[in-house]
């Protein structure tokens, strides 16, 4: 123990806030994405029919929510570190790691799937009215994979600090 008043491993904390970085980045990756491809779409349509640019929007909002998981999931792992409190073991620490890559690469996926339907489904929306609702229930189903990642991620989150009795 090299530093006065700390308890735990010393590399721990790395695997904590690499976790806490790569929610954070994954998802706001994942989150551009989806938001530049389906901004694109939006943009291609409006010159086709203007009206409907407002009933577009729904794939961009959808993917900045994306983020937004990945945000609550970087703030409950960065909060979690504090070794100088509470002792940090490398199990804390890995906890926290896959606790963020779940989130995150669940981000940066769904994020993809709703770039790449929104840009279809706008287009061909602005085409046939009727493929609405279609649209919106695939990125739904696209969106809820990146709950499914900010869920596994609190519970794998929740974990950290079990490794041992203090």
């Amino acid at each position: 123990m090299s530093s006065a008043g700390f308890s735990g491993d010393e590399t721990a904390p790395f695997f904590g806030f690499l976790g806490a970085a790569a929610a954070l980045v994954f998802s706001c990756m994942g989150a551009a994405y989806g938001t530049a491809k389906s901004g694109v779409g939006v943009a291609s349509m409006g010159v086709m029919r203007p009206e409907l640019v407002m009933k577009s929007i729904v794939p961009v909002v959808m993917a900045g929510v994306l983020g937004i998981y990945g945000l609550i999931i970087a703030v409950i792992i960065s909060t979690g570190i504090n070794p100088k409190a509470k002792s940090y073991y490398l199990f804390d620490g890995y906890a926290h790691l896959s606790s963020g890559l779940a989130c995150g690469l669940a981000g940066l996926s769904a994020g993809m799937a709703i770039g790449i339907v929104g840009d279809a489904g706008v287009r061909a929306n602005a085409q046939q009215p009727k493929l609405f609702v279609g649209m919106i229930l695939i990125l739904i189903f696209a969106e809820a994979l990146a709950l499914y990642g900010l869920i596994v991620g609190i519970i794998l989150s929740s974990r950290a600090g079990q490794s041992r009795a203090d």
